[in-house]
Formats: C-alpha cells, structure tokens, sequence
C-alpha cells in the first residue's frame, strides 16, 4: 500500500471524521501527513497513532479562517518534510435555521471557515507545491452545493462556492502548466461528529414530528433520504479523496467526485 509513496499531505480538520480517516489512510498509503485541526488533544492522539504504526506525521494548530495560521502550517510543513505534494481542505462546520431568523455573523461564520478557509489553504500551499514539482489539491464541498438544502442555507452557500473555485483553480493552474491539479469531493450523508454539532435544527426533520432531532442521527437520516439506504462512513470519503490525490488520478482536474449513497441522482 504505497500509492502515497514518497508524497507530503497537509489535511485541515484532520482531528475527527472525514479528516481523521484521510489522515490514517494516507499514512498507511506512505504518505508523511500534517495533520492540522483547531482541536488540539484529539489532533496530537492522530499523529500519535499514525507514528505508532510506523508512520510520520505532525500536529499544527490550524484555524482555517485565519490566514497567520495557515502561514504557519505552510512553513512548518517545508521545514518538517521539505515540501508539499497533497493538500486537503476537509475542515468544515454548518449551523441549520431559517434565512429570516439566522445573523450575519452566523451567516459570515460559515463562510470564513467553509470558503475563505479554502482559499487561503489554497492560495498559501501552491507556491510550495510548485517548487516541489506539482502535486493535488483535493477540496471537500458537499451535495449541498449541487442540489438545495432547505436548512443550510449559508453552509450550501459557501460549499456551492468551493465548488466553483475549485473549477476555476484547476484551470489557472492548467494554463500555468505547474502540475496542479484541483477537484472537488461531494459527500452525502456521512456519519461523522459535525451532525452532533449542528446548530439551529428545526425541532423536526424532513419526515414530520416522527423524525424530530433526526438531523442529529446521520444514520437515521441515511436511512431516510439516500437511495442506497444507509449513510456513508469516513472511509467512504477518504478512499474518493486518496484517489484524487494519488497518480492514479493523473488526468483528473476541475472535477467533482460526488460520494453520497445514491441522494442527488433522486
């Protein structure tokens, strides 16, 4: 298992979830990995795993909405491993409500951490990555951002974005002929921590009173509204994620890798 041989990966969010799973694949696949997560203790606990298992990796406190952090990451990155050949943007956080009843600092909240944090992930690893030779930029958005989420409404706002600028990305650096490609990974319903976290649930789901807190329940909701049935696991993700990072992956830029059980194809 040596797709990632050789290769440096920074993964934000990378303390839990989608990220965490990223991270322990990637290291098992050769890969050194930054992991980075403004989470602390369970972001060090999956560095210390993955060097428990003969892999190399360190922590960087990361909040991706400010740009000092990512400066830092960056330069602890080169100076750890010397370069960076893999960058993912997993780092994420929604908050659920009306649009007449949600705050302008909710609504920039989530764009800060969903959008800017992409752009400034990418905008600060790209001249790193092209003095390592090129190298892929993997950018989680989410179905939200290609069918309507009644509830997200900032969160499907800000994936939507990322889905754009990763398009948009993937063609300037095409005309640039640096080696960098960029795509997109839409997951559906996963059962990862963030549905624990949701702000703002209407106090029922989708289905009526019946269903009342099931957006806190991803498998409830898996069940409910993917075709397949069931919701999507982390590893689900990761395994699209080290795909396109991958040189398997060579041919692919500017697109968008869509993961969820089935739920957009309804």
């Amino acid at each position: 298992m040596t797709r990632l041989a050789n290769k440096v990966a920074l993964i934000s969010g990378s303390a839990s979830g989608i990220g965490r799973e990223t991270a322990l694949l990637f290291a098992r696949e050769g890969a050194k990995v930054v992991v980075t997560d403004i989470h602390d203790a369970p972001g060090t606990e999956c560095v210390d795993q993955i060097i428990a298992k003969g892999g190399s990796a360190i922590f960087r406190h990361l909040d991706v909405a400010n740009e000092e952090d990512w400066v830092a990451a960056i330069a602890a990155t080169k100076a750890q491993f010397g370069r960076l050949d893999i960058l993912v943007n997993n780092a994420g956080m929604a908050i659920a409500g009306d649009i007449t009843l949600m705050s302008l600092a909710d609504w920039r909240r989530q764009q800060a951490v969903n959008l800017d944090g992409v752009f400034l992930g990418i905008k600060h690893a790209i001249p790193l990555m092209r003095a390592s030779g090129g190298g892929s930029i993997v950018n989680i958005s989410s179905t939200a951002a290609i069918v309507g989420t009644a509830n997200l409404i900032s969160y499907s706002a800000a994936k939507g974005g990322v889905r754009a600028l990763t398009k948009s990305v993937a063609l300037q650096c095409a005309a640039a002929k640096d080696g960098i490609r960029v795509n997109s990974v839409h997951p559906g319903v996963i059962n990862t921590p963030i549905y624990g976290t949701l702000e703002g649930l209407p106090q029922h789901g989708a289905g009526g009173a019946n269903t009342k807190h099931i957006g806190r329940d991803p498998e409830a909701l898996g069940a409910l509204v993917a075709p397949l049935g069931l919701a999507g696991q982390p590893y689900d993700i990761a395994a699209g994620i080290l795909y396109l990072a991958s040189d398997d992956a060579r041919y692919v830029t500017g697109a968008e890798l869509v993961i969820d059980g089935g739920l957009i194809a309804r």
